[in-house]
């Protein structure tokens, strides 16, 4: 087997375990917010025990990106690559840590009624688990065009944030005994809000994998 060979196998490798680290992370955010919509403290148990699973695939995906670097002593465009990919997993692992946060404030929320019907955040979720989907296809397409596009998406997910604050903030003013359940559908928001970053993030990684800079000039 050639150098060129045994190199795009390991690339290939940090590809596939950043597709399985993907598809967990999409599920875990779906359950959670599903698990708090349907006050299932069980689901949202299961979300919180998979999170080591996405924990061990962020460390295998390091382990490899070290060992290639260190074997293969790829250049250019193959170690912007391996780098990419080593910080794409460490984001889409603090995402998985952010749907066991809304799971663990599901299990909080299971025995009380809802505050209000969940229309906003699912609809965070949403707009998030998309970008997400898209930002890793664009990264597997090393698509810097595709990769642009999905970070202006996070305008949209920060101006439902700003407007989930606004309502709980009217809750909490209108009745004090509103300001727990307000605040745990606050701290949601805020951890769909991070998810929106981190996507933000794995997209500027696209752009490095282009240009060699972290950022545009």
């Amino acid at each position: 087997m050639t150098t060129r060979t045994l190199l795009d196998k390991e690339l290939n490798k940090l590809r596939e375990h950043l597709l399985h680290i993907e598809s967990m992370v999409q599920s875990a955010i779906e359950r959670a917010i599903r698990a708090l919509k349907e006050q299932d403290g069980q689901l949202a148990q299961q979300i919180i025990n998979d999170d080591e699973g996405i924990n061990k695939l962020r460390y295998k995906v390091e382990k490899l990106g070290v060992t290639t670097i260190a074997t293969q002593q790829p250049m250019a465009s193959d170690l912007r690559m391996i780098i990419s990919a080593m910080h794409v997993a460490v984001e889409l692992e603090r995402m998985g840590d952010h749907a066991a946060g809304i799971a663990h404030i599901a299990i909080e929320l299971c025995n009380e009624p809802l505050l209000k019907p969940l229309i906003d955040i699912p609809r965070m979720a949403e707009i998030a688990q998309g970008m997400l989907r898209d930002s890793i296809q664009a990264f597997m397409d090393d698509n810097a065009d595709a990769a642009r596009a999905i970070a202006t998406r996070d305008d949209e997910i920060d101006q439902l944030y700003d407007q989930i604050l606004r309502e709980l903030l009217t809750y909490m003013i209108e009745d004090p005994r509103n300001i727990r359940r307000a605040t745990y559908l606050l701290w949601v928001a805020h951890a769909l809000e991070r998810i929106g970053d981190r996507v933000t993030n794995i997209s500027e990684r696209v752009l490095f994998m282009e240009t060699g800079k972290f950022k545009e000039d």
